[in-house]
């Protein structure tokens, strides 16, 4: 099993940065990171492959970024000009499946909540 611990998130005004981090206790082939916002369903925001490509929702791209410190097993997300559509609690999620594909994701972290205003 893969342990996640979530870190970072808060409130900021709009056109702020904030940035999330994801440690896991082992390291799994993919990391993602998921938002779901009050009364829609979750959404992938960017997927990492560790030692692989990254994949980015177009509504974030130019916004946010993704990286991972592999020898931390630490992935990143990296919030900038943030809008109030962000608003959303945010989820880092593992798989140990190498195509990062959103069913795949079976390790999941507590959430935190990301409030731009």
């Amino acid at each position: 099993d893969v342990q996640l611990v979530e870190s970072g998130g808060g409130s900021v005004q709009v056109g702020g940065s904030l940035r999330l981090s994801c440690a896991a206790s082992t390291r799994p082939k993919c990391m993602g990171w998921f938002r779901q916002a009050a009364g829609k369903s979750r959404e992938g925001v960017g997927f990492q492959l560790v030692g692989g490509t990254t994949y980015l929702l177009d509504s974030v791209k130019g916004r946010f970024s993704i990286s991972l410190d592999i020898n931390k097993n630490t992935m990143y997300l990296q919030m900038n000009s943030l809008k109030p559509e962000d608003t959303a609690m945010y989820y880092c999620a593992a798989t140990t499946s190498p195509y990062c594909l959103k069913s795949h994701f079976t390790y999941w972290a507590q959430g935190t909540q990301v409030t731009v205003s």
